[in-house]
């Protein structure tokens, strides 16, 4: 690094998905500043819904332990959530998004609480690692680029005061409305559903008991035939006492011209006392950029991708990008791989998001207007009730919902794939997909056995395919962890005589033996070829 870089990565935006980069890079000894506007977390409870997935991210974080302890609503209390016709307290409902199903695909629970118990998880973190600097109280204001870098000018949030930082890459995650991604030039595809939106929070322990006739769910959506597949979305923020509110309000909604008490009793079927602390305005789109990557430039979390939150899917997506990112700039930092490795992060991430739009998010706008122009109780119950049945027995949204790289240039597979977030849970370890945990013959999990860098399971009985690969990563300077493990269950589970796995956890090549170099297989999955 040029002496004149004061890091290594500067990271604008320090909400969860800046703070999870800055750590999965400074565990990885990159230097590392991060600007954030905000001395605090902002206590507004959004994304709080936390998959296995990023669960993962949080054990190899270091802060798992600690963002459990966080948790404000009790354990017993499903993740998931219930739609209702009508009202909340109408006549019929169901189980939704129960991703507890697909729990044991991965090696950690899933999670909930709000964003600021996150972010405060994650700043703690952060603040034991030495080589993250952190810029509380400050927003990037701009940047200039040259071959050697970027340097990146910051002022003070509440002040005059400027600084200038310089790095070799900068990446922004400073939100839908990102200045780092529009002085990148990166233009934003959108699709605008037409709708403002808003976010109420408010305190109401009657409501808490209205809704004890039902079993205890963390959140419960209102769907109406005069809401056009658009949701009344209500949820705890503990349990008893604070809720969240979003729901459709018409143009020009201000905090002072609509009667916000009486649209939350039309949502939940009866009158109930409450009190608003917060309100809230929010346009219903998708918007995805162009690019994820422009020069020294990237943009992560809802300055490459935003979209309604449903279904908690943003917070989630933002947290992969993380740990996708991560590990590609420390590799290209460290001198393990070329700056080209940086272009597959677009080439994976980009289509996972679009797919996690059109596949899931908007799908379930669309299914539910078709469902509500289709089937009316008073016209039909009969029918109508029969396919309300139906509804509550499908869960293909959590088992079909599986991030994947298929058709990555790094992972060896199919050629004609393509990545995306429709997949399919199963225990086999599959090239570009999330691997599943498995037990080692030593009775560690795989997930214990995980190195830092890449990891080859070798379940041969010679441990040949470990000593190619070994004396190939020592060629390359790649780090290689290697697990000899003959006749173990794992390879009974994976299918495979030897497994190959990337730092994020992602399976690169699988094989009962070299068909290729393992130098050549190396070289690959690190974009050197």
């Amino acid at each position: 690094m040029p002496a004149s870089h004061t890091h290594e990565v500067i990271i604008v935006g320090g909400g969860p998905v800046g703070m999870g980069l800055a750590i999965e890079l400074g565990q990885r000894g990159i230097r590392v500043a991060v600007v954030e506007r905000y001395a605090a977390p902002q206590p507004v409870p959004k994304g709080q819904n936390l998959t296995q997935r990023t669960m993962e991210h949080f054990h190899f974080w270091g802060c798992e332990d600690d963002l459990r302890s966080r948790r404000i609503v009790p354990r017993d209390v499903a993740n998931g959530g219930m739609v209702c016709y009508g009202t909340l307290l109408g006549d019929y409902r169901h189980d939704w998004l129960p991703r507890e199903k697909v729990g044991q695909f991965y090696f950690s629970k899933v999670e909930r609480l709000p964003q600021y118990e996150t972010e405060a998880s994650l700043r703690a973190r952060a603040a034991q690692i030495d080589c993250i600097e952190t810029f509380y109280g400050w927003t990037g204001d701009s940047f200039d680029e040259d071959a050697e870098g970027v340097a990146v000018q910051i002022r003070q949030h509440k002040g005059d005061a400027t600084k200038t930082l310089r790095g070799q890459y900068l990446v922004g995650s400073d939100g839908s409305n990102s200045r780092t991604r529009d002085n990148a030039g990166i233009h934003q595809t959108k699709s605008d559903h037409d709708r403002l939106m808003v976010l109420l929070v408010f305190r109401s322990t009657q409501l808490h008991e209205l809704l004890s006739r039902f079993p205890t769910r963390s959140f419960y959506n209102a769907i109406h035939p005069d809401m056009e597949g658009y949701w009344k979305f209500l949820g705890r923020v503990d349990l008893g006492t604070t809720w969240f509110f979003h729901a459709p309000v018409p143009s020009g909604t201000t905090s002072d011209n609509f009667d916000f008490t009486q649209y939350l009793h039309s949502a939940v079927g009866q009158e109930f006392p409450l009190e608003i602390d917060y309100v809230g305005f929010w346009d219903m789109r998708v918007a995805i950029a162009d690019t994820y990557r422009k020069g020294r430039v990237l943009i992560a979390g809802d300055a490459a991708h935003s979209h309604p939150p449903y279904g908690g899917y943003g917070i989630n997506t933002g947290f992969e990008d993380a740990a996708n990112l991560g590990w590609k700039l420390a590799a290209v930092l460290q001198g393990w791989a070329n700056d080209s490795l940086l272009d597959t992060y677009d080439e994976e991430r980009r289509p996972v998001f679009a797919s996690t739009a059109s596949d899931f998010i908007e799908r379930f706008i669309e299914e539910d207007r078709d469902f509500l122009k289709t089937w009316d109780p008073a016209v039909d119950r009969q029918g109508f009730e029969e396919e309300w049945e139906k509804r509550s027995q499908v869960t293909s949204e959590v088992t079909a919902f599986e991030p994947n790289y298929d058709g990555s240039s790094i992972v060896f597979g199919a050629k004609d794939q393509h990545p995306g977030a429709r997949g399919s849970h199963v225990f086999e370890a599959r090239s570009g997909h999330h691997i599943a945990p498995a037990l080692l013959t030593d009775g560690r999990n795989t997930y214990d056995a995980l190195g830092s860098g890449f990891t080859l399971f070798d379940f041969t009985e010679d441990g040949s395919i470990g000593r190619g690969f070994a004396t190939a990563a020592q060629a390359l300077k790649l780090p290689l962890n290697i697990v000899h493990d003959p006749d173990g269950p794992a390879g009974q589970i994976y299918q495979a005589g030897a497994v190959l796995v990337r730092p994020d956890q992602f399976v690169a090549w699988t094989g009962d033996q070299v068909g290729a170099e393992p130098e050549e297989i190396l070289s690959k999955v690190i974009g050197n070829q």
